[in-house]
Order: structure tokens, then C-alpha cells, then sequence
């Protein structure tokens, strides 16, 4: 873990993850595929990871002193996990949402103690527009005394959180990783699991994925799409192309599809997004052949899905 504060209650139970090898859903001739499950984190979810690095940062500067509020835009998965860290912490949170993203996200914010203010949507759809709105009121928001900008697209320390999960990795497969698969909404998680992981591997091949409906990291057109915690419809602002080889889109459908196949076939229950990044690895899996090793992430748990499409039969 990254800063002063893992070690203490709670937090310490985040990172040192289990790295399972996919086996039903893999075809015959294939790369090996490698799935870390992020959703054994104290949320469920890989962004505790970037929560208890921002937090320690924050920290660190200065910029923030017991009883402060932290406000963020978020689909879901940050608030929760900043809302755990500011529990443990003792920080208020203030958390711009959408009723664009489910309802398991918000109930469980809220449980942590969090104040959760919500932007309407254009009938569930996750757009650029959106996102903006969010962006915009937690920009005022956080312009009032005593209250903390995280801003997660902006904030330089959330990348260090993800830098453990590559290390992690590495030694968990014995050394034996080719390529990088990794779904891109703040583009932090994968240009820090690539770090670590170069690190070993220098020629590691690095895919990033991407809403198909709104695949503007390969020069698309911004567009709606069901794939929450991606996507976000315009150009992350520290996302680097340089430190990606390519980009798979991903449907929508075919994320949800992948989903649902991956808890009857596999027994991994997670979300959209994890759907999305084990579409692509299959992929990149067959294209590379059967003596190769592919890693990607399961991002979150399906627990958080459940009054959504995606489980909803």
C-alpha cells in the first residue's frame, strides 16, 4: 500500500488481492488469462486503492486537517471508497452523483456517512454532458471553507495507488505476464499498473478498453453508453497514449454479456466494466496464441448491480 495511513484499522486490509486464471470462458489456443480480483478490497472495489493514496497525499500537503469535507464527482465506485477512507479518517464527504449509476452505489455512500447529491440524467444514459455537470457542482461545491477538492481526474496521487496492483501481479504469476488489459475512466489505473509492471517487463503490450458507443480515445465521437465507471466521454486529462500499445472498444452488450457469463461460468461476480476488460483479453488473448500470458482486472463486485440492467433478469 502507498502512504502513512494503510497501516491503521481498516485500511489495512486493502491490496494483496487474489490473481485467478480464467479456464471455461477461454478458448482452445489461446493466451492464459489472468483476472486480479479487486473485489476482495474492503468495498469491493479497486478504487481503494486511489482513495487511500489521495487521502495520504491530501495529508501530506497540508490540504486537508480532521473534520474537513472532501468533496468528488463520481459514478460510484470512488465515492465509495473514499467514503470507507473518510469514515476511518474522520473527514466529512460530499459526493456528486447521477441517478445514471445504481442505486446499490448511492445506499451504500450514504450508509458511510456520506452527503450524496444527485444530478439528473438523460434517461440513465452515461454521457460527456454529464460527466461535466458533475464536474462543474463539485467544483462549486468545493470552493466552501473547510471543504477539499479530491477531483480524481486532476489529482497526480491517485496513480500511485495503482502501482502496488502491477508489482502484485508480477509476482503472483511468477514473472509471467505479456500484456495489459484495462478498462480507462480516469486513466489512472492502467498507466499505474503498466508502471510497476515495465518495470519488470519492459516490452509488457499494454490495451486499454473503451465504450464502443464512445470510443473517443481512438478519435470517436462522444457517445451514451451502460458501461459505469468508464467511458467518460471526452479525453481523460492525464491519460498519456504513449504508454498504451492500442485500444479495444467494447459494447455495451457485449460487456453485459461477458458479465453475466463470468458469474454462471466462472464464478466471478463483478461489473460491467470487468465484462468489458475480459471481452478485450480474450482477444488480445487469441490474437497472441497459446503460449502467452494476458492480465487484466476484476474491477468490482456485482453486488453493486443488482437493481441495474446487467443483473436484472
Amino acid at each position: 500500500m502507498t502512504g502513512r495511513i494503510a497501516d491503521e484499522g481498516v485500511l489495512a486490509g486493502i491490496g494483496s488481492t487474489p490473481l485467478i486464471e480464467l479456464g471455461r470462458i477461454v478458448p482452445p489456443g489461446s493466451a492464459r488469462v489472468l483476472a486480479k480480483l479487486e473485489w476482495a478490497n474492503p468495498t469491493g472495489s479497486m478504487k481503494d486503492r486511489m482513495a487511500v493514496a489521495a487521502i495520504a497525499g491530501a495529508e501530506a500537503r497540508g490540504d486537508i486537517a480532521p473534520g474537513d469535507t472532501v468533496v468528488e464527482y463520481t459514478s460510484g465506485t470512488t465515492g465509495i471508497s473514499l467514503a470507507l477512507v473518510c469514515a476511518a479518517r474522520g473527514y466529512r464527504l460530499h459526493i456528486i452523483y447521477s441517478d445514471a449509476f445504481s442505486t446499490e452505489k448511492l445506499l451504500t455512500m450514504e450508509a458511510f456517512g456520506a452527503t450524496v447529491e444527485v444530478i439528473p440524467s438523460d434517461h440513465g444514459q452515461i454521457t460527456g454532458g454529464l460527466i461535466m455537470a458533475m464536474i462543474d457542482r463539485a467544483g462549486e461545491v468545493s470552493t466552501r471553507p473547510g471543504h477539499w477538492a479530491c477531483d480524481q481526474l486532476n489529482n497526480h496521487d491517485a496513480l500511485t495507488g495503482y502501482l502496488p496492483i502491477g508489482d502484485e501481479i508480477w509476482e503472483q504469476s511468477d514473472g509471467d505476464v505479456d500484456a495489459l488489459v484495462q478498462t480507462v475512466g480516469t486513466a489512472h489505473s492502467i498507466h499505474g499498473i503498466a508502471r510497476a509492471l515495465r518495470v519488470h517487463r519492459p516490452g509488457l503490450e499494454v490495451i486499454a478498453v473503451e465504450p464502443a458507443e464512445s470510443a473517443v480515445l481512438a478519435g470517436g465521437s462522444s457517445g451514451s453508453h451502460r458501461i459505469e465507471g468508464i467511458g467518460i466521454g471526452f479525453v481523460p486529462p492525464l491519460w498519456d497514449p504513449d504508454a498504451v500499445d492500442s485500444i479495444e472498444p467494447v459494447t455495451s452488450a457485449d460487456a453485459m454479456t461477458m458479465s453475466r457469463r463470468l458469474v454462471r461460468e466462472e464464478g466471478i461476480f463483478a461489473g460491467t466494466s470487468t465484462g468489458a476488460n475480459v471481452v478485450a483479453a480474450l482477444r488480445v488473448a487469441e490474437r497472441l496464441g497459446s503460449d502467452a500470458t494476458v492480465a487484466t482486472v476484476a474491477i468490482d463486485s456485482g453486488l453493486r448491480y443488482l437493481s441495474t440492467d446487467l443483473y436484472r433478469q
